[in-house]
């Protein structure tokens, strides 16, 4: 967790980072097959034939082929946008103008002690329903954030750019029958339901765990025996093979 605070016009108000998600992923470490001692990697010059030292390292950036410009921490240091420590609001906006795909990582925003600040800022969130754009910095990296209202406390999401979005030209449409259509829907209605996270597991990370397990205790992992799903090209055959199920 770490401290910051929102600049909301001249109120300054104390908040800690909370990230939302955190990383179900089993981590693996490469180890020599013959020893089964754990691989290092060191940072080599082919220039120079020898390994180097963190401290003789710069960053380039090559604008033509074998050709670099360098900066040293010291010039990159002074580029950075001067947010740090702070979360500037810039703007207040309606949730529904902000499409899906701008969303990238989600905070919990909470108070390290009480606070009316805090606990004003998020009733305006509340009853305003609106959804402040602010400009920040993350681990030394600048981004644009949205806060919004969530359950008694506010959602902070880090935001793509808009030069980062990449959304392909509509696939052409291609017609298709009453009947097909009255089928499909008819499937929709047979799979619906309630979203319920809870029921939602990471079943390859489960099956990574379970097979660290037997690998521990002596046991064999056996091969899985993957069933053929059948294909039927037909559309119509297939919607009703689906409702079927």
């Amino acid at each position: 967790m770490a401290n910051s605070a929102i600049s909301f016009g001249l109120v300054n108000i104390p908040i800690i980072y909370n990230p939302v998600i955190k990383n179900n992923d089993t981590s693996f470490n490469q180890l020599h097959k013959k020893c089964l001692n754990r691989i290092h990697y060191q940072k080599y010059c082919d220039h120079c034939k020898k390994i180097v030292k963190e401290a003789d390292l710069v960053k380039g950036y090559e604008y033509e082929k074998g050709e670099y410009v360098t900066f040293t921490k010291e010039e990159l240091t002074n580029l950075q946008i001067e947010a740090k420590d702070s979360i500037e609001i810039i703007s207040f906006v309606p949730e529904s103008e902000i499409a899906s795909y701008y969303y990238e990582k989600s905070y919990i925003l909470t108070t390290p002690k009480k606070s009316k600040a805090y606990s004003l800022f998020l009733e305006v969130l509340r009853k305003t329903k609106k959804v402040a754009v602010a400009r920040t910095t993350l681990n030394s990296k600048f981004y644009y954030v949205l806060m919004k209202y969530f359950e008694g406390n506010i959602l902070m999401s880090t935001i793509y750019f808009e030069e980062e979005v990449n959304i392909p030209e509509a696939a052409a449409e291609v017609k298709y029958t009453k009947e097909e259509l009255d089928l499909a829907m008819q499937l929709v209605n047979h799979l619906s339901g309630h979203f319920k996270p809870e029921t939602y597991h990471d079943e390859y990370q489960n099956q990574i765990k379970e097979a660290i397990d037997k690998k521990i205790m002596g046991k064999p992992i056996l091969k899985k025996t993957v069933k053929k799903k059948t294909s039927v090209k037909d559309l119509i055959t297939s919607l009703q093979k689906s409702l079927e199920v």
